[in-house]
């Protein structure tokens, strides 16, 4: 172990404006009933909430849901012009003669503190009418609730319960951080990676200020965090069925706000699992195959990878249904994530008509073994090959007399993929990046800050990722000021991502409430060389359709 120093609105705006002012969202400790009404929609009972909107607009269930609009946070959040409050237990029933400055409150942009103090009765008034404490009517975009007594008194505890509380990994002049490495990761990825969080965390020390004066709401200021950051990095071991046993035993003695970027190998589950269980924000680890589904909330990527190169290559087989059967072969390495993505692809084509065979290698294979897989194809066959550089650099001089082939550039290389001159002419490569010439200026100025920095560029993607990743963070920390809170972090990586003007390799970024994934499409391209880096394209910005997304990727 090392330690380094260094759109559209929602379908309802539920409560809206029935709070004015801020708090530090916090989980509340109230009863689940209370917990399933704000965030799920349902009753005590079982039933779907039920509510009303101007107009005689009848929503129910999740669409009625507090979450919805005042988020899991319930500091609330910013929709164009509209600014949904939160909706927290302390502001509700602060007065608005009070001094803010007796009370643990942190500042939160959408907050208004000028307003009349709720109590119990004017409170289940509001969401059953629509009335504020002050007698005047909500916005219109607020639903009328039909709650029963028990029901209102179990969500009244909920919102009180929403209190400001000791954040782990947040002290009044360090943030925490960690980042994850499995055993299984790439070395020159590693060493990447590592190399640009050390320099960052070394930048955002050296301007890091002296302990500043607590904001609180009655300040509309903003300012940039003047915590200094500490690194920890997680280094596993032994079986990834041992890694949540380790993680949480490191939680335990390094307790951190998030962790930021790191690097996977074959599989990332149990890492992913650890910080949804633990509610630990993990935000855009370097990983070829990452786990779980837009339903998840603390793990944020920039790409399904691998995963998402499937689902390109599924759409382009779908559109030679037509031109007869087809038979898919797949080659890759037993335990590595083609085995995933051959998996994704199978299971996406399944409704195609289409004919798999997968021809897997040992891990250990030879290139005789590799040259083997590529064999006794024939001409209706479609050869994929999701297979790393050194694989690549094995295949036979020329390819198979196949109508198609494609090959993952995730796994081989990108623009740099070793392929034989023959096979260059002959295959498709899936690309979900920008195309270099497009993504140039995004990139030239981490280019730069590697430069001056004299940081070594041993994986180049990878460590242009890892720098974004750490923009995004201090970016969004400037926003929260001193509000820490993790759900919070989540979401407000979710509402200013869309505006991010430098985003890497990757043509446009952008998270919405059930989105875990930045980008969401890439290229078909080919080599147009002999030789050399330069790539054509094939297809315009492929983003596969959502429903095409097999169970595995559920």
């Amino acid at each position: 172990m090392q330690t380094h120093a260094g759109r559209t609105m929602p379908p309802t705006l539920v409560l809206f404006l029935l709070l004015t002012g801020a708090a530090a969202g916090a989980s509340a400790q109230a009863d689940p009933a209370g917990e399933a009404l704000y965030r799920d929609g349902v009753l005590p009972s079982g039933a779907m909430l039920s509510g009303v909107r101007e107009g005689n607009a009848r929503i129910s269930g999740s669409d009625a849901a507090c979450v919805s609009c005042h988020r899991r946070s319930g500091l609330g959040s910013t929709e164009g012009r509209i600014t949904i409050p939160p909706i927290t237990g302390p502001y509700l029933y602060r007065p608005a003669d009070e001094r803010i400055d007796d009370q643990e409150v942190p500042y939160v942009g959408t907050s208004r503190v000028a307003h009349q103090a709720y109590n119990d009765e004017t409170l289940a008034r509001a969401i059953r009418t629509g009335v504020g404490a002050d007698g005047r009517p909500l916005s219109y975009l607020m639903p009328r609730y039909e709650l029963d007594d028990a029901s209102m008194e179990q969500l009244i505890a909920y919102l009180k319960g929403m209190t400001p509380r000791h954040v782990p990994g947040v002290t009044d002049t360090v943030l925490h951080f960690a980042t994850i490495i499995t055993p299984d990761a790439d070395p020159a990825r590693r060493a990447g990676t590592l190399a640009v969080l050390d320099k960052y965390f070394l930048d955002k020390n050296a301007a890091a200020r002296a302990v500043a004066p607590r904001l609180y709401a009655t300040r509309p200021m903003h300012f940039r965090v003047n915590r200094k950051w500490q690194l920890h990095v997680w280094e596993l071991s032994g079986a990834p069925q041992t890694w949540e046993a380790q993680l949480r035993k490191r939680l335990a003695a390094e307790p951190v706000f998030a962790v930021i970027s790191g690097v996977g190998g074959a599989t990332w589950e149990p890492v992913h699992r650890f910080c949804e269980e633990q509610g630990v924000p993990c935000l855009f680890p370097n990983i070829d195959a990452p786990p779980g589904n837009d339903g998840d909330f603390y793990s944020l990527y920039f790409s399904r990878q691998v995963l998402l190169e499937a689902q390109l290559i599924a759409e382009q087989i779908g559109e030679r249904r037509d031109a007869g059967p087809l038979r898919v072969v797949q080659v890759f390495r037993s335990g590595d994530v083609g085995e995933q993505a051959a998996g994704e692809l199978r299971a996406a084509g399944a409704q195609s008509g289409v004919t798999f065979e997968n021809r897997v290698l040992r891990s250990t294979g030879s290139a005789e073994d590799l040259r083997k897989s590529v064999s006794q194809l024939h001409g209706a066959d479609a050869l994929v090959l999701w297979l790393r550089p050194q694989d690549l650099a094995w295949l036979p001089p020329s390819p198979p007399h196949t109508s198609l082939v494609w090959m993952s550039g995730v796994m081989g290389g990108l623009e740099g993929a070793p392929l034989p001159v023959a096979w260059r002419a002959a295959t498709r490569m899936t690309y979900p990046f920008d195309l270099p010439e497009r993504r140039r200026v995004r990139v030239d100025y981490a280019m730069g800050w590697f430069r001056i920095r004299q940081v070594p560029l041993p994986a180049l993607q990878v460590q242009a990722d890892t720098y974004l990743a750490c923009g995004l963070l201090s970016e969004t920390l400037n926003h929260m000021v001193d509000t820490f809170e993790r759900d919070y972090l989540i979401e407000r990586i979710e509402q200013d991502l869309d505006h991010r003007v430098l985003t890497g390799y990757y043509p446009r970024l952008t998270l919405a409430a059930g989105q875990r994934f930045a980008s969401k499409g890439g290229y078909v391209v080919r080599f147009s060389e002999p030789q050399g880096p330069k790539l054509a394209t094939l297809s315009e910005w492929l983003t596969p359709e959502a429903s095409r997304l097999s169970a595995s990727a559920r």
